[in-house]
């Protein structure tokens, strides 16, 4: 199954797939508005400024798992990404990125790239997966590595 047949439902709960993202490089990311790293929700929205028409997109997943620090519903995580935030990437509804109830997206990137001493859990909230423009995914990163960390390397993707 390639990333592109997973079924995901968008923030204002309607069913799609990453299709539309074919041949584009993806940063794919599992979000909190209550968390000490939201302040990351500026550098990814520069980067899907400065780079969405090269063919990158920043694709957020809301998740509660981690201390609950995403509290709210849907529509609720929406208002409070653009308001707070300004974010203006696409999000998706909130999903659970560990556990039984694993969103099979994240099932399928934590499987492709493990984190720290080959781990599957994800540690907290602002994980971030690249996937490159054949929709491999390439590397992981952590909460604490910063949108602008990440920058080289997606400017290395897109040539």
């Amino acid at each position: 199954m390639s990333i592109y047949d997973f079924e995901v439902q968008t923030i204002k709960g309607e069913s799609t797939t990453l299709a539309p993202y074919k041949g584009q490089v993806m940063l794919i990311v599992n979000t909190a508005t209550k968390c000490g790293f939201a302040n990351q929700f500026d550098g990814l929205q520069k980067l899907h400024d400065d780079y969405s028409d090269r063919g990158f997109a920043v694709l957020g997943f809301p998740c509660g798992q981690f201390a609950n620090q995403e509290p709210g519903e849907n529509e609720e995580v929406a208002e409070a990404c653009k308001i707070n935030f300004g974010v203006s990437f696409p999000l998706y509804a909130k999903v659970d990125v560990n556990g039984s109830n694993a969103h099979p997206l994240y099932q399928y990137l934590t499987s492709e790239a493990r984190g720290i001493l080959g781990s599957k859990a994800i540690k907290w909230n602002f994980t971030k997966f690249l996937v490159d423009q054949n929709g491999k995914v390439l590397k992981r990163f952590g909460s604490t590595d910063t949108p602008a960390q990440i920058e080289s390397h997606i400017r290395q993707l897109l040539g």
